[in-house]
């Protein structure tokens, strides 16, 4: 299988706050789902420590946040957005926030998981990873294995009716040492436009320059004009992905009609 042009399905992304997705994945969420993908995005907070305004509380400004979200993710064709609403800026990848997202891997079934990079610290000499994002990062990829398709790990959520499900892969969004690149030049405008619909953290800033800059500098030497890049983990074979899914198929088969 070419990744280059490889579509999946259904695509879920988690992280810890609006316009994380923007920045990272965006891009190649646009190009999926102008292909056919569903995708769904799972932010671990809504962003509510965000807005350092006089006057603003943190409800608000997570109700100010989620809608821009939601405008962000309608512009890259997604219609799904779910918000776990953990404490911004004090995200902990806890159990209890494993099983949250082992909660919405077993309801949406995604074919691949997003998620960041929770080994990344240091970033140059300028920036240090927000541990919301690293925290993120750890339990995406803990509740997508093996919890997510290990049928008595939260086994209880079975009384939601959610099944096990074994995601086939992983894609890592990456700082460094890429495996796969997905060209952008097609939907990086979408991208920016998403960017731009987080009006309270762009403020006069206008990402367009930046954004094409890093993407060129991803795309370089790939024949590919815009990129995003990541670290992809196959989890599931083409084999049994196709065996597993079969599966899946006949027990919903043999399930009684509501």
């Amino acid at each position: 299988m070419n990744n280059k042009f490889y579509i999946p399905e259904r695509v879920m992304v988690v992280m810890a706050h609006p316009d994380d997705i923007e920045f990272s994945c965006a891009g190649t969420i646009a190009r999926w789902t102008k292909a056919g993908a569903k995708a769904c995005y799972v932010l671990c907070t809504s962003g509510d420590g965000g807005i350092a305004a006089e006057g603003i509380t943190r409800q608000q400004a997570a109700k100010i946040r989620e809608a821009e979200q939601r405008q962000a993710a309608k512009i890259c064709g997604v219609d799904e957005v779910v918000f776990l609403r953990e404490p911004d800026g004090m995200l902990q990848p806890t159990l209890e926030l494993r099983k949250k997202i082992v909660r919405e891997i077993r309801r949406f079934r995604p074919e691949v998981l997003i998620c960041g990079d929770p080994t990344v610290v240091w970033v140059g000499s300028n920036y240090i990873n927000h541990p919301d994002h690293r925290a993120a990062a750890t339990a995406a990829i803990e509740a997508v294995f093996p919890a997510a398709g290990q049928p008595h790990v939260f086994e209880e959520l079975a009384k939601e009716g959610l099944q096990a499900h074994k995601t086939r892969k992983v894609y890592v969004s990456v700082w460094s040492d890429p495996d796969v690149f997905v060209n952008i030049e097609e939907t990086i405008d979408l991208k920016i436009a998403a960017l731009r619909a987080h009006k309270s953290q762009m403020k006069d800033w206008d990402p367009e320059p930046r954004i094409k800059e890093w993407a060129a500098e991803r795309g370089k030497g790939k024949e590919m004009a815009y990129a995003e890049a990541f670290r992809v983990v196959t989890l599931e074979s083409d084999e049994d992905w196709e065996k597993w899914k079969g599966q899946v198929a006949g027990r919903e088969r043999a399930l009684p009609p509501e």
